[in-house]
């Protein structure tokens, strides 16, 4: 028995439409929010390693680096301050985003997006004009609500908002935009650290509020989604007409009786957050936990944050170190956009798994090399540090051919409807989590465990490369709305999703 596979279903071509410009433009807009979060990630290592802004906010570890030759290069960086700087907007995601969820819920997506263009707005202007810790830390809170909020929502508003066919491809869309932000940053970073004075840090803060105008005054005009129209309403033909300009077609008749059904159903459910708990809801429950836990515990936000901080630990200078995060970056990217465009022919799981692979290989062999060459003091030979720059851009490309869009695709589309914008906000919520925790610990890990943190996060590679192997059915091309037959045909979850059927038709 091959482990996890589902045929794909024939009602992947029961549905008529295209792609039009309509649905592409409005999917652009929502994607926006990706380019804001992903910007938010990477401009955080970059001005973390520039002097200039230490000397200003974090004066302890300026001294530090002045001390190189007393201090161990794995410990020059470890302030819990300094990493509170890039982790309070996680943790202020988190609890944003439980917000966000029955704002979602209740009102629809597009508010949710316009609620988080809003807060990153008010975030960058804090943060490019900070003057002291306090203000520092209060605008990188705020671009964490405008982080719950749109990431609770986005990936919604596209898987609901693509064709069936082509919904990898869009909902992956959101994980280019968070490369492009982060390459973005890179970039900028690279190019304001040179700048004289030492004021470049503010133009890499205070330049999030381009996108976020961009995603703020787009919210504007966004069409509400037609599965959201149908839930909140009985206007069932102003949801039709959207239908007809998204998929390009008048005739949208058998989609809609199938939204219809799937928001019937939702509505007798009150509680989404008590149904998500039923028996028949668990390979839901565990996806929405498991995926997001996982795609954090990869280890990439120790590339994501700390590319530049990493770099010089091995022994590059400051604007060398700048320039391998823009590498880094490009090579991210890219990779996303090939995944982009293979996700809906080659399918999610062989993009896990050949991704996870990938990752596992180039993390021993990093994390092999730093532990033979690189010592307490000094820094790799420049062949040695080509080597594991080469290898981190084997590792992001990894990344972003699996875990990195598929982590946001997979749990946006697994969800029915009654449960949709509780088991996202739980999924938002775990990868907030954790984020803060990798976030806020791993300068500290970096300095106790040292080379052992690549093979700390090779592990846990491993580990998830086998969960989704043997748990984690096919999704390609399977409408959203009839995604439970997945976990039906199931050699594992069919024996909860089944026996909680026949357990209530006992009942009735």
């Amino acid at each position: 028995m091959a482990v996890g596979i589902v045929p794909t279903s024939e009602n992947s071509a029961k549905y008529n439409g295209r792609i039009t410009w309509f649905v592409v433009l409005s999917s652009m807009v929502a994607a926006t929010g990706g380019i804001i979060f992903g910007y938010d990630i990477g401009i955080s290592g970059g001005v973390i390693s520039m002097e200039p802004f230490l000397k200003k906010f974090f004066p302890d570890v300026y001294n530090k680096m002045k001390q190189v030759s007393k201090i161990s290069n794995y410990c020059i960086f470890d302030s819990q301050l300094l990493t509170s700087f890039t982790s309070s907007l996680y943790i202020a995601g988190l609890i944003a985003s439980f917000f966000a969820s029955p704002i979602t819920r209740t009102f629809g997506r597009r508010p949710s997006i316009l609620i988080g263009g809003i807060a990153f707005l008010i975030g960058s202007a804090l943060g490019g004009a900070a003057t002291n810790i306090y203000m520092l830390l209060l605008g990188r809170v705020l671009l964490g609500v405008g982080v719950g909020f749109a990431n609770q929502a986005v990936p919604l508003y596209l898987s609901e908002m693509a064709p069936p066919k082509y919904r990898g491809s869009f909902n992956i869309a959101f994980q280019l935009c968070v490369g492009i932000g982060v390459l973005s940053a890179s970039l900028l970073n690279y190019g304001v650290e040179k700048i004289k004075g030492g004021w470049g840090w503010r133009i890499s803060l205070a330049m999030a509020a381009a996108p976020a105008s961009f995603l703020t005054v787009g919210a504007l005009f966004l069409p509400e989604t037609a599965n959201s129209l149908i839930q909140h309403g009985k206007d069932h033909q102003k949801a039709k007409q959207i239908l007809q300009r998204v998929r390009g077609t008048l005739d949208v008749q058998t989609e809609l009786d199938d939204l219809i059904k799937a928001s019937d159903k939702s509505k007798t459910v009150k509680h989404p957050f008590k149904q998500i708990i039923k028996r028949k809801y668990r390979p839901q429950l565990v996806m929405s936990i498991a995926i997001p836990f996982f795609q954090q515990v990869t280890g990439i936000n120790v590339i994501s944050f700390y590319a530049p901080i990493l770099f010089q630990t091995i022994g590059l200078g400051a604007s060398a170190s700048l320039l391998s995060a823009v590498v880094t970056g490009v090579v991210g990217t890219s990779a996303t956009f090939l995944a982009l465009l293979i996700v809906d022919k080659v399918g999610r799981r062989a993009m896990f798994s050949s991704g996870g692979i990938t990752m596992f290989i180039s993390q021993m062999l990093i994390g092999g090399i730093m532990a033979a060459k690189l010592g307490d003091q000094g820094a790799l030979s420049k062949g040695y540090g080509l080597l594991v720059l080469i290898l981190i851009c084997i590792y992001v490309a990894g990344f972003s051919l699996s875990w990195g869009p598929l982590g946001w695709l997979v749990p946006s589309e697994i969800f029915p409807l009654e449960i949709r914008s509780a088991a996202q906000s739980i999924t938002v919520a775990v990868g907030l989590i954790f984020t803060f925790i990798i976030a806020q610990t791993f300068l500290v890990m970096l300095c106790h465990l040292k080379s052992g943190i690549f093979f700390f996060f090779g592990g846990w590679v491993a580990i998830m490369t086998a969960f989704v192997y043997l748990l984690l059915p096919e999704t390609r091309n399977l409408p959203i709305e009839n995604m439970e037959k997945i976990w039906r045909d199931h050699w594992f979850w069919n024996r909860f999703v089944c026996d909680e059927q026949d357990y209530e038709k006992g009942e009735t």
